[in-house]
Formats: C-alpha cells, sequence, structure tokens
C-alpha cells in the first residue's frame, strides 16, 4: 500500500475514479494533492485515452502529465463480470467513487449513485457528465469546445473577423473545481452529520455559471457584448496596445480615480478628463473607437518598458502580453519557488505547479505519474488475490 503522509488534510481519504479525459481527473487530481489515495482505474491495453492526445512530456502527453500527479493506476475490464467484482471490492473501502463515463454506461453497470448508495451507504459518489443526468441532452456526448459553443462562450471570444475558441479546456476545468469543492463539501456533510450525498456536475452547468455576467449583460441590456479580441466587452479603456517596439501592453481602468490618473500622467492630455464623450465608464464604452485612436497613438510614442513604468506610477494595472515562454520564465513564480520535480514514467522529471491554494502548514503531495496499470498487482494483493490469481487475470485481459 502506498504511504501517504499523515499531516495532509485528506490523508485516510481513498477516491476510486473510472475517469478519462480532463474534468474528472483535473478533480481527483486536487484531492491526491491534499493527501487522499486516489486509485484510478484505466482500460486494459491502453488506458485513459487522454494518455495519448500527444507526446510532447519525454513521450507523454502533456494532459495526462498535467493531470494525473500522486495517483495508482490500476487497470481492469469492467465489462468483465470478474473486473466488477474487483471494483466493488474498492469500492467497499472507499470514500469517494468518481466517474466520467459515457452517458449511461455508469447505470448499466451498477454504478449509478442509487444503487451505489444500496450498496456502499457511506461512499460519496460523484458523477461527472456533459449535459446532466437528466433533461433531453442526457444521452449526449460532449467535449470541451462543443460545451463552449453551447453555451455561448465561443460567441465571445475572438473578433471581429471571427469567433474562437477558449485557448484552454475551460468547460472541462470548470466542471473539474465544481467537483472537487462538491466532494470535499459532501465529505464534510458525512463528517457533521453521517450522511453521504451524492454528487453531479455537468460540463454545460459548470460552465454556465461562468456565462452568468454576459447572460445578465444581454437578457436586460437587450444585445450580448461584443466580440472584441483583447479589448474588453464592457469596460473602456482595457485592452492590449501597442507600443513602439512592437510589443503588446494591456491595461485596465476599473474606475474614476485611474481614469483621471490616465488622463494626466499617462497621455498628458488632462483636459480629457472634463469631455462629455469619456465622462463616465458607460461614455468611454460608448465612443470606444475615438478613445483606442488616443490612447494607441501614445503607445506609439514609447516602448513597451517606458510605458508599463508610466502606468505603474500612475496606479494603473497592466502586463505585458507574455507567450507561454515568458510565462514559464515568469518571476513571480520563480521568486515564490512554485515549481517542483515530479517524476513520469520512464523515469524522467518534469517541472510541476504547486497547486495554488496554499495552506498553512502544508505541503501538498506532488508524487509521480503513473505508468498505465502500473499498480495493478499491488492493489489485487491488497484485496487478497494471490499471485495466481493475478496471473490468471492478466492473461484473460480483465486487468
Amino acid at each position: 500500500m502506498t504511504e501517504l503522509p499523515e499531516e495532509l488534510p485528506l490523508s485516510g481519504i481513498t477516491v476510486v475514479s473510472v475517469e478519462q479525459a480532463v474534468a474528472a481527473p483535473f478533480a481527483t487530481r486536487q484531492l491526491a494533492d491534499l493527501g487522499a489515495r486516489v486509485i484510478k482505474v484505466e482500460r486494459p491495453g491502453g488506458g485513459d485515452f487522454a494518455r495519448r492526445y500527444d507526446t510532447t512530456v519525454h513521450g507523454e502527453s502533456s494532459y495526462f502529465v498535467w493531470l494525473n500527479r500522486s495517483k495508482e493506476s490500476v487497470t481492469l475490464d469492467l465489462k468483465s463480470d470478474r473486473g466488477r467484482k474487483v471494483l466493488e471490492e474498492l469500492l467497499s473501502g472507499a470514500d469517494v467513487f468518481v466517474q466520467n463515463l459515457a452517458p449511461g454506461a455508469a447505470a448499466r453497470m451498477g454504478l449509478g449513485a442509487e444503487a451505489l448508495a444500496e450498496r456502499f451507504p457511506s461512499l460519496i459518489p460523484c458523477s461527472i457528465s456533459g449535459y446532466g443526468s437528466s433533461g433531453p441532452w442526457a444521452d449526449r456526448k460532449a467535449y470541451d469546445l462543443l460545451v463552449q459553443c453551447q453555451t455561448g462562450l465561443v460567441s465571445l471570444t475572438g473578433n471581429e473577423h471571427g469567433s474562437a475558441r477558449a485557448g484552454v479546456s475551460v468547460a472541462d476545468i470548470a466542471a473539474g473545481m465544481y467537483a472537487y469543492s462538491g466532494i470535499l463539501t459532501a465529505l464534510f456533510t458525512r463528517a457533521t452529520t453521517g450522511v453521504a450525498r451524492a454528487v453531479e456536475v455537468s460540463l454545460f452547468e459548470a460552465l454556465a455559471e461562468w456565462m452568468n455576467q454576459p447572460a445578465y449583460y444581454t437578457r436586460y441590456g437587450g444585445t450580448q457584448p461584443p466580440r472584441i479580441g483583447t479589448q474588453h466587452a464592457t469596460i473602456a479603456p482595457y485592452g492590449a496596445y501597442t507600443a513602439a517596439d512592437g510589443k503588446d501592453v494591456l491595461f485596465s481602468i476599473q474606475n474614476e480615480r485611474e481614469w483621471v490618473a490616465l488622463c494626466e500622467q499617462f497621455l498628458g492630455l488632462p483636459g480629457l478628463v472634463e469631455d462629455p464623450r469619456f465622462a463616465t465608464g458607460s461614455d468611454r464604452v460608448a465612443h470606444r473607437e475615438e478613445l483606442n485612436v488616443i490612447v494607441a497613438e501614445r503607445f506609439g510614442e514609447c516602448d513597451s518598458g517606458e510605458a508599463m513604468k508610466l502606468l505603474d506610477d500612475a496606479g494603473i494595472a497592466n502586463a505585458g502580453v507574455n507567450d507561454i515562454d515568458e510565462f514559464l520564465a515568469h518571476p513571480v513564480l520563480s521568486a515564490r519557488d512554485r515549481w517542483r520535480d515530479v517524476r513520469i514514467p520512464g523515469g524522467a522529471t518534469v517541472s510541476a505547479l504547486l497547486p495554488p491554494a496554499d495552506l498553512a502548514g502544508t505541503v501538498p503531495r506532488m508524487d509521480a505519474v503513473p505508468a498505465e496499470g502500473e499498480h495493478t498487482g499491488d492493489i489485487l494483493a491488497e484485496l487478497g488475490y494471490s499471485t495466481a490469481d493475478i496471473d490468471r487475470m492478466r492473461a484473460d485481459h480483465v486487468i
């Protein structure tokens, strides 16, 4: 059995997860970060298909390396009776069960929340689906970009020349975060009331929550926010401008004090404060194009470093528009010691970011990313299977 540090908040909690892709693995990895034992159940002969999304990290998938550190991998054919029996044995000793199987698959295998509650009353089941377990789209497959489209996010992202997907898997990440917080809430509820409650999260409803501001704006404003690239749809000036050295700098005006400071200290146009076209935030949005001409002209007179210093001196939030290499070398990450080495299959190590929530006195777990089925034999031995039993199951492709 894997030795887990006792001081972590979720030490002693066991999670069994029949998971794939992004949403469920993201939820369970965060539980593992806090000390939970996470047993990841994968298909024999291939495993989680996210293992093969790419091969850029020393031959491993960038997605899989990100989402699966500190877990134990066991391969089980859940379409076989013996595979399901092993899963049942794992669940009998687990606190949490997470699954993001295809629509209807969990129920067909007897892994729906109601069925599990009858057999394992203290188990917290968490289901992550595309569009929920009920309703007209319950049986519909969902992937991240499809959900970005269905929630309207893609219609807001891009510029006047066309729409664009968000550059990361925001629907999956949102669902994983809500599953994680839901599981923590369910664990707290069980600890305080003795009742194990099921958790259900859908990609669609998770991203729908993130879409509330543009939804309010559209429902009550009569039109949806425009698609305007790196500009902010409802605040001006707020966006990226190109400095004389060709580098983009983004800044944001959030209140009237900042607007006055921008006019006086950066633009050098104190009289602009009194211009009726720009008197309020709504006025500045209405006259965005005229304002952008003035701001862009000023940026064209100084290089990016000078522009950022002038904005800093004026107390105006700003940032260079980094590429990924610049992000990786960011001084905040190095100065705050946010990188740790994590071993991946094959023995190489990669640099991984610490979890963003720092808990005082707690060092998160940053253990290895498992190879497919790496812990199958050990876990079956824990359950009482003999070496001969395990060899037979492997020969029969049950594991």
